[in-house]
């Protein structure tokens, strides 16, 4: 998992309340055994044809959102499943951080033990993004906020571990055996 400090992104609007993680990732892409090349499933059933070939005004297939890593997103965003594939896809596909007024909890909880930020963000600063779509943001661990190109700047709260992890790039299982001498310590005493 890479460390997420502060980073610099322009945004992809996708304002479409209720996405839930089968849009995300559609279930014939779970067989895998790999997070690698998930982001290529990533929103396929809105992003192609029946053909295969790339819808035009899919916001992720025009050229503006090539190298975005923040994705701006309607309420209730990762509702539906508990699929771990669907923060994996987001991720696999490049996305950092996700802005959203609010995440199903679920998702929420997979994205921050993957490497991907849901940041909840007030009505106000959601409009803002939406209606300025590619604007740049600055989005701080360090300082809890995001900072628009515009001047408009949004705290956001993050629970202290999963903040620990991200700004660390470890996981639960690397924060656990980042103390394996103290582990093994215990347990010789027993």
């Amino acid at each position: 998992m890479d460390k997420i400090i502060e980073f610099t992104s322009k945004t992809v609007v996708l304002s479409v309340n209720d996405i839930d993680t089968d849009q995300i990732i559609p279930a014939r892409f779970l067989t895998v055994t790999t997070k690698d090349g998930l982001g290529d499933g990533l929103f396929s059933d809105w992003r192609f044809d029946e053909s295969g070939n790339k819808i035009e005004d899919f916001p992720l297939n025009q050229a503006k959102s090539e190298g975005c890593s923040v994705l701006v997103a309607g309420s209730n965003f990762g509702c539906g499943s508990s699929r771990e594939h669907a923060p994996w896809a987001l991720v696999d596909y490049g996305f950092k951080a996700i802005l959203s007024t609010s995440f199903a909890d679920i998702f929420q909880n997979n994205a921050l033990k993957n490497g991907l930020l849901p940041l909840t963000v007030s009505q106000e600063f959601h409009s803002m993004l939406t209606d300025s779509e590619g604007i740049q943001v600055k989005v701080s661990l360090e300082e809890m906020n995001i900072q628009s190109s515009n001047g408009m700047t949004e705290p956001f709260d993050l629970e202290p571990f999963s903040r620990y992890c991200l700004m660390n790039g470890i996981d639960q299982l690397g924060f656990i055996m980042n103390h394996e001498n103290q582990i093994q310590a215990y347990e010789d005493k027993g």
